[in-house]
């Protein structure tokens, strides 16, 4: 991510023009496929992530 950054700095870009305008559709790609808490400990007490109700 710094990398990122750090090139666009270099190419004289600003962070809006890296990113976009819309900041938090940014971060919300950026983490779009990461485990949650919730499925790490559900994994950790022997459940299956997201099998909840069933």
């Amino acid at each position: 991510m710094l990398d990122f950054f750090e090139e666009g700095v270099a190419g004289g870009r600003g962070v809006l023009e890296l990113i976009g305008t819309d900041v938090a559709a940014f971060c919300d790609d950026l983490i779009k496929d990461s485990r949650t808490y919730a499925d790490i400990y559900q994994e950790s007490i022997g459940g299956k992530a997201g099998a909840a109700g069933e």
